[in-house]
């Protein structure tokens, strides 16, 4: 019997290394369970994102042996960016020895996991979105929205179209349309944006693309005759080559189109041709593959014929960057916790902390061969998110080019905001608000 269950594991280990993912069978391996998507109208992020995130596991275990010898394995499941496949993926999997954390890159799932990772003790990783109250770690123990999350985002949004204007105070009077996907990503800024407005007086109309934004011909007849001097695109996927595509047909100018961090892609631009020429997007972290974290994933992991792109040239886009620093970020949080718990497999709670204690400052940053490709990041038990730096880009027709300074939001406004939310949240589910260095489990 012995024998037959070594069989087994071997004949899976072979299949697993077949299909391009590994499986966490061992006390020295540390699993990240994958809810990807790689079919699907949303698909050009999903292999992108995934496909960098894998890519830096693939360097970690590669070039380094792993995290301090413990190596990094991960399983998939492909979910189309839809909620119920994306828990049937979870309950699949969240029983895996060594489960480190949770990244499916989907508002959608990440909302309808929150209470089941908390029940479960393992955290979630929403970079760039997700609730916006799940910054505030008090009420959040186990959700961690990395690099910025929505609220912040759209206060760097209007901070930056106000050193256009020359200051914020030059806003007022300015006139400004959010066009939205019809999702729960896309809802999620409604209510702050009516605030930005009211505080800095620029009139405000938000339009909803229904999903997956295929037709938007009567939105963008609308923003002909409403004449804003703005254009927030708060998009994903197909939407937002039509929407750029669009845009010019009625005669609206590319570089006066805002695209928020989901629609600043390479993906979202070449299809739309001449029309994405000028457009001017956010991002967390640059594009190009010249940085040397990137060089050592050319030479390393696709020199041994690992890479998890199928296509080279999308290596250093902007998807498949934004992966590369997920992966860094979960691998320091996990460097991070090791430091505390043991150069051993951790526990969920345990990468809990380690989440909570990533300090990466620019110094770091540049040891991780990523100086310029992201800023830095601090999280605390308290700030889930970091600081919320953001910097602009713009498509000039073939390649993003940098065009603003690193870009802070306005913290003193949005944490109250953040803060009342959050509150609410736990008076209504009956939880009890963390103070200064308490354990959520003993809660």
């Amino acid at each position: 019997m012995n024998m037959f269950r070594r069989l087994k594991v071997t004949m899976g280990a072979a299949l697993a290394v077949g299909l391009a993912s590994t499986l966490a069978v061992h006390a020295d391996e540390q699993f990240f369970p994958l809810q990807s998507y790689r079919v699907g109208p949303y698909a050009a992020g999903g292999t992108g994102f995934f496909g960098g995130f894998i890519d830096y596991l693939n360097l970690i275990n590669i070039r380094d042996g792993g995290v301090n010898g413990v190596k990094v394995t991960w399983d998939e499941g492909e979910t189309q960016y839809e909620v119920e496949r994306g828990v049937e993926v979870y309950e699949r999997l969240k029983s895996r020895p060594g489960t480190a954390a949770w990244n499916p890159l989907s508002v959608g799932i990440a909302y309808a996991m929150i209470d089941r990772i908390t029940k479960d003790r393992v955290p979630l990783i929403t970079i760039n979105h997700g609730r916006t109250d799940s910054t505030d770690g008090r009420v959040f123990p186990y959700v961690f929205p990395l690099l910025l999350n929505p609220y912040s985002e759209t206060s760097g949004m209007v901070n930056y179209l106000a050193s256009r204007e020359g200051g914020r105070d030059k806003l007022k009077g300015k006139k400004i349309v959010v066009l939205y996907h019809g999702s729960p990503y896309g809802k999620e800024t409604i209510p702050i944006y009516k605030l930005l407005a009211d505080k800095y007086g620029f009139s405000l109309e938000q339009i909803e693309v229904p999903h997956p934004g295929n037709e938007q011909q009567s939105q963008w007849l609308s923003i002909r005759r409403a004449k804003p001097d703005y254009v927030v695109l708060r998009g994903w996927g197909v939407m937002n080559p039509v929407a750029l595509k669009t845009a010019q047909k009625v005669g609206f100018p590319a570089d006066h189109i805002i695209g928020n961090v989901w629609s600043n892609s390479e993906e979202d631009v070449i299809p739309a041709g001449d029309a994405a020429k000028g457009y001017i997007a956010i991002t967390t972290q640059a594009s190009g593959a010249e940085y040397p974290v990137l060089q050592q994933v050319i030479k390393a992991v696709y020199g041994a014929n690992k890479g998890n792109l199928d296509d080279k040239k999308r290596i250093g886009s902007v998807y498949h960057n934004l992966g590369i620093v997920n992966g860094i970020l979960n691998v320091e949080a996990i460097r991070t916790a090791q430091a505390k718990f043991g150069k051993r497999t951790l526990t969920g709670d345990e990468v809990r902390w380690g989440f909570e204690h990533l300090q990466l400052d620019p110094a770091r940053v540049e040891a991780l061969g990523a100086k310029g490709l992201f800023h830095s990041i601090n999280v605390t038990w308290d700030n889930h998110e970091g600081d919320g730096r953001v910097t602009f880009q713009q498509w000039d027709g073939s390649k993003w080019k940098v065009v603003s300074d690193w870009i802070a939001p306005d913290w003193a406004f949005l944490r109250p905001i953040i803060e009342k939310s959050s509150t609410a949240y736990a008076k209504e589910h009956g939880i009890k608000i963390r103070a200064s260095g308490e354990d959520p489990v003993s809660q």
